[in-house]
């Protein structure tokens, strides 16, 4: 028998400390574990002071808001359910995030139209039974800046040898249950890099 998913999660650090987000009863929406966002925070640092964040595959908002929670200057929230997209407008005015925006967008089409090395730290957390983790991850892989940071939610392990083609590394992994949680950093040199730089 499967756990009931939470009915609202909490940031865990930064000025919205304790502040609590609602999880909506949807198909495919699966909020990122306290404790698997603690120690994905702990591996960025803690603090993301300047730092541009895309939140593709948004649901509860969790990462996005834990990001402008802890110092972010820009977060990006894209999310295609009308109603996720419109709570999460919610949550932001009623936290007063500046510096945190909401987009009712698929994805995978905004990241293709988006401008190259936008972003220092790319969420992917899509639902798990979507088909969507390699085109995901070639996009992100275009959208974060060289030696940047994406970090993928699966349900599975992906390897150095699947994520090198994409220009992706291994930065630190771990498995939380059924999850398994990437931090991946984009390689310098890539072909993957040259080619959003024009140089290939």
């Amino acid at each position: 028998m499967k756990a009931a998913l939470p009915r609202e999660v909490r940031i865990i650090g930064g000025q919205w400390k304790r502040s609590k987000l609602p999880v909506a009863d949807k198909p495919g929406l699966r909020p990122t574990p306290d404790r698997v966002r603690e120690t994905l925070f702990n591996w960025l640092g803690g603090e993301l002071d300047g730092w541009r964040v895309l939140d593709a595959f948004a649901g509860s908002g969790a990462l996005g808001f834990e990001a402008a929670s802890r110092g972010a200057a820009e977060v990006l929230l894209l999310e295609r359910d009308r109603a996720l997209a419109a709570s999460l407008n919610q949550s932001r005015e009623r936290l007063k995030a500046d510096t945190l925006r909401v987009q009712c967008a698929d994805a995978l089409a905004w990241m293709a139209a988006c401008a190259p090395r936008r972003f220092e730290l790319v969420f992917l957390d899509p639902p798990f039974d979507a088909g969507l983790f390699g085109k995901a991850l070639a996009a992100a892989a275009r959208v974060a800046v060289p030696d940047g940071f994406v970090y993928l939610e699966a349900d599975r392990e992906f390897t150095a040898a699947e994520l090198a083609p994409l220009g992706l590394v291994v930065h630190r992994h771990l498995r939380a249950g059924q999850v398994h949680a990437h931090l991946l950093r984009v390689a310098i040199n890539s072909a993957a890099t040259r080619i959003s730089e024009g140089q290939l």
